[in-house]
């Protein structure tokens, strides 16, 4: 089956009971057993609802998985990862992260006795200079949030086997869509399933999705005795995006790369980050892993260097909305160093390239014209 029919069909049924195209959303919070201990496989909707079962089957076939969750929250999956490690565990993750990530790592876990590193997986030599006997996980964005750097998931898996070391990928910007860490070697993939996958701004939802079974029981486990879990009507509503992906990402790729490459020869503009130009440092790379599209998040630099007229842009957007969050069927924009990233110290920020003239823009499913025409009104 290929990737647009599983999105639809991937991993789904029709309700046994009624034949009902959709599964229903099961508002329950708990199932009858005909004997203690016998039931039908649903007991408590914490350790399973069929709702949110069948978006995790869904989320399972998309990414070529053995084994889904759907979590509260982006963070919420995030963090159960970080549950499976102990005191003197050390963790190697991407240099540029998405705040909340940084934030969890280095304020949530400062005083767990788990250390992290960080470091720009394209230096493979420092980054596998940086594992030792304590080492437990890796974790990468690709592209990240916000530069729009990419890692090579395949080079990176093959030293994360050698060692012995689980692989974590946030997929969130890429998609399974566009790229599937699991069939390049990656262990686990995380999304914040609010973004692309929901795709239209009205949900709060995680995922993880484990290339190995066993992986996965542990997980659920984890996922269980903690309590993190989706929500039957948010379930609903993050399997109804999926089924419209494909057709959402075709769209958001193709503004994506207009907006870039409009931006790119604007003369206020000094730097435009997206994979899909060819100046992008990464773009053979992300041709090599990313297949279909780029995506539809473009970042840029103001040639004045300005946080002013950065600030000044944003607020004259008419189009675009002034918002955090991202991968929504509307076109969103965002200053990183005020808004999404504020939670990573100003020194930080600024080593890994997060100037304060720095713009993030989500780009959506409108027209490509009134993108351009609101950019371009908002510049001048």
């Amino acid at each position: 089956m290929k990737f647009n029919t599983k999105t639809i069909h991937g991993g789904q049924h029709h309700d046994p009971s009624t034949g009902a195209v959709m599964p229903p959303v099961y508002q329950t919070s708990t199932f009858v057993q005909s004997s203690p201990g016998v039931h039908t496989g649903y007991e408590y909707s914490r350790a399973a609802n069929p709702t949110r079962t069948a978006l995790e089957n869904a989320l399972a076939s998309i990414e070529n998985g053995a084994r889904a969750l759907a979590f509260s929250s982006g963070l919420a999956a995030t963090d159960c990862v970080l549950r499976m490690l102990k005191s003197g565990d050390e963790v190697i993750a991407m240099d540029d992260l998405y705040g909340g990530t940084y934030r969890m790592f280095t304020r949530v876990y400062k005083d767990s006795g788990i250390k992290f590193h960080f470091v720009d997986m394209n230096d493979l030599e420092k980054f596998k200079s940086l594992f030792n006997e304590n080492t437990k996980l890796v974790w990468a964005e690709t592209p990240t949030n916000p530069l729009m750097k990419l890692a090579d998931i395949e080079a990176v898996a093959k030293i994360c086997r050698e060692k012995k070391v689980l692989f974590a990928v946030d997929n969130t910007f890429a998609t399974p869509y566009l790229q599937r860490p699991l069939d390049l070697g990656a262990d686990i993939v995380m999304h914040s399933a609010t973004k692309y996958l929901g795709g239209h701004s009205d949900v709060i939802a995680g995922a993880l999705i484990m290339k190995d079974a066993e992986l996965g029981e542990q997980m659920h486990f984890l996922q269980f005795a903690t309590g993190a879990t989706l929500g039957p009507q948010d379930s609903y509503l993050v399997l109804r995006g999926i089924k419209t992906l494909h057709l959402r990402m075709q769209r958001h790729c193709e503004n994506g790369q207009k907006v870039a490459e409009y931006l790119s020869k604007n003369p206020k503009i000094k730097a435009v980050y997206y994979p899909g130009l060819e100046s992008h440092p990464f773009h053979e790379l992300a041709k090599r892993q990313m297949k279909g599209g780029f995506g539809g998040m473009v970042s840029f630099t103001f040639a004045s260097g300005e946080k002013a007229e950065a600030i000044k842009f944003l607020e004259n957007l008419k189009v675009f909305t002034l918002a955090e969050s991202l991968g929504g069927v509307e076109s969103l924009a965002n200053h990183p160093a005020l808004m999404t990233h504020a939670s990573i110290p100003e020194d930080k920020r600024k080593e890994i390239g997060i100037s304060d003239d720095l713009v993030r823009l989500s780009v959506g499913v409108e027209d490509a014209e009134d993108l351009i025409a609101d950019i371009e009104q908002a510049l001048s």
